[in-house]
């Protein structure tokens, strides 16, 4: 299938979801959008048991965890970090 590029800036949003035998995607929690709108979907599919079942234990990471990643991820790409100089700062480490 060829798609036509739609030239805007694009979000991306990563969730685990299941092909069904009718070739239909079924999300494993509901994407968090704020408003109804179209979407490029890319799908990457195992190429051998062993990488499924890997990625059955990634969708046992608990919620807080991918929510904890989401918000570090988005302070990197904002910028919105200290210098590792400065982590220690005020702490008293022996």
């Amino acid at each position: 299938m060829n798609a036509k590029p739609t030239g805007g800036v694009m979000k991306a949003i990563e969730v685990m979801a299941n092909v069904d035998k009718q070739g239909q995607l079924s999300l494993d929690v509901p994407l968090t959008v704020d408003q109804q709108t179209r979407v490029r979907v890319i799908v990457l599919l195992p190429e051998n048991a062993d990488e499924e079942n890997n990625q059955q234990e990634d969708k046992e990471i608990p919620e807080s965890a991918i929510e904890s990643f989401r918000h570090g991820w988005d302070d990197a790409i904002t910028v919105n970090t200290l210098p590792v100089s400065q982590l220690w700062e005020g702490m008293d480490v022996e």
